[in-house]
């Protein structure tokens, strides 16, 4: 687009002060490549209003909401997990507690004042010497990071089951 159309056309579509209206008017009438111009502009603007402007279906709306519904449905939320992996890990540590559990069970003295326990099965089971204290440390960590490790696979476990009720 040249020069004159653009200043036409802000013109016609009421785009300048009054001052270059006036400009423009006067330019109009005094040149002919203006006026010429701004006839044919005139009749084109008319063309225009006069053309229907297209509009959308009645169900234009729905139909893109469910476009992006069903591209959104078909990402999967996550990835999944296999299942053989997670019992894997969960009897690992299962058996790793049980088998704690039995040692400090077996070490206990089971007598108290003025009763007599008999147990007929006598288990000579020991923990391990632990004399440093960085043994220590390391075996407090684990049954630590066993038990955080336990309380949150049984959350993450009652939060799916919740999860599957909702749904």
């Amino acid at each position: 687009m040249n020069n004159i159309e653009e200043i036409l056309w802000n013109y016609i579509d009421g785009n300048c002060t009054p001052d270059e209206q006036k400009a423009i008017g006067a330019l109009i009438e005094q040149d002919e490549a203006y006026r010429a111009k701004y006839a044919e502009l005139l009749l084109l603007n008319k063309e225009f209003s006069a053309i229907e402007l297209d509009e959308p279906p009645m169900a234009f709306t729905y139909n893109v909401m469910e476009g992006i519904r069903a591209e959104q449905a078909s990402v999967p939320l996550k990835a999944t997990v296999n299942k053989r992996i997670i019992w894997g890990i969960a009897i690992f540590f299962v058996v790793t507690i049980s088998v704690m559990l039995v040692f400090a069970f077996a070490s206990m003295k089971w007598s108290a004042p003025g009763v007599n326990v008999n147990l007929p099965v006598h288990l000579n089971l020991r923990m391990p010497s632990v004399s440093s204290s960085t043994t220590k440390m390391i075996i407090e960590g684990f049954v630590f990071f066993d038990a955080i490790l336990a309380l949150y696979l049984l959350d993450a476990y009652l939060r799916k089951k919740i999860a599957a009720k909702h749904v």
